[in-house]
Formats: C-alpha cells, sequence, structure tokens
C-alpha cells in the first residue's frame, strides 16, 4: 500500500520531471505549446518514472517474500524472462531476455519472483554487465544456493539508432558462482537454455 507522503513525493517528481522535459523540447527547436505536444512533457515525465521504478523496490524482499524450505538439490531454471531497460550512457532502451538458473541448497523461492528480480534490476538505468551480475548477487544472498548463474541476451538502440548502427547486433553476459564454476555444469545450463 502506497502512504499520502509516497503520492506526494511522485507527484513532486513529476511536476519536477514535467518542467525539465517541457524545457528540452525547447532546446531541441521545438514549440512544447504546439498541439501535438501540449501534454508530451507530463506524458514523458510518467514514463520515465515508470521505467526507473526499479529504484523503489527491494529484490532481496521479494525473493524472502516466498522463500520456501525444500529438500531439492537439481538445477531449476527460469529463461526467456523478457526485460526492457535504460542504459545509463544514452538513455536508450536495451531489451533481451534472461536466463536465470540456481541450484538450491535447502530453500527454494517462487518462480514468479525471479522474473520480478530480473524486472526490477532492469528497470533502472543500467549496462547489461552490471545488470547481469546484480541478478545473481541478489539471488546468491537470499537463497544461499549451491551456485547462481545468469546470462543476458540483448539488443541496444544505443548501437542500433545511433553511433555504429548495428541493427542485428546481440550483446550476451554471464556471471556464475559455486557449482557452476564446474564446466561441466555451466555446458548443462547452457544446453538447457538453447532448448526450444
Amino acid at each position: 500500500m502506497i502512504s499520502d507522503k509516497e503520492v506526494s513525493e511522485q507527484d513532486g517528481r513529476i511536476r519536477q520531471l514535467e518542467q525539465l522535459y517541457r524545457k528540452e523540447l525547447t532546446l531541441l527547436g521545438e514549440d512544447p505549446e504546439r498541439e501535438g505536444l501540449l501534454k508530451t512533457p507530463l506524458r514523458v515525465a510518467k514514463s520515465m518514472l515508470y521505467l526507473t521504478q526499479g529504484y523503489h523496490m527491494d529484490p532481496l524482499a521479494v525473493l524472502q517474500s516466498a522463500k520456501f524450505k525444500e529438500d531439492y538439490q537439481q538445477m531449476v531454471i527460469v529463461k526467456n524472462i523478457d526485460f526492457y531497460s535504460m542504459c545509463e550512457h544514452h538513455m536508450l532502451p536495451f531489451y533481451g531476455k534472461a536466463h536465470v538458473a540456481y541450484i538450491p541448497n535447502g530453500y527454494i523461492t517462487g518462480l514468479s519472483k525471479i522474473a520480478r528480480v530480473v524486472d526490477i534490476f532492469a528497470r533502472r538505468l543500467q549496462v547489461q554487465e552490471r545488470m547481469t551480475t546484480q541478478i545473481k548477487e541478489c539471488i546468491q544472498t537470499a537463497l544461499d544456493p549451491l551456485g547462481v548463474m545468469v546470462v543476458l541476451e540483448a539488443s541496444h538502440m544505443c548501437m542500433q539508432m545511433r553511433g555504429v548502427e548495428k541493427q542485428n547486433s546481440v550483446t550476451t553476459t554471464s556471471d556464475f558462482t559455486g557449482a557452476f564454476n564446474s564446466s561441466k555444469t555451466r555446458e548443462e545450463f547452457l544446453e538447457l537454455i538453447s532448448r526450444k
């Protein structure tokens, strides 16, 4: 439940961002009073707050809210988790799929919570490399499993729309702990996520 104070703070941020985007339109050579742009600063302000809402969420709390004792010690994989993030260098989107695995050590978590953790870290200004490590470290801290592995595959609009303009490039990052230090375990994970 959102408190009145949080609503007031959010409204204040929206108003301040709206003013900034109105000024930005002017600096770009546009007329913010033009009919098509009248509500654009407000829409962009709300959109940016939505796209960066991960700053106000606790991924550890999400995992621990559905932590269950379970005597299962085989790989748990949640693959093809769609995510959308914003590159911190150009504030342009990057998007793709996350593949997450862990090997429980007495505790499991709800499967949807893994996807929520990916979303929380994606909904911040990011670089793909850091996001990969943050997801891994969060799961490792919350569950203390025998190992965690995270692979992210993403397309970056900062490479597609500007700069080198390579529309078909995909960036893959990975990070792992514990049992995934074994090449055999990593290979099993990579084989399982490559299956349709």
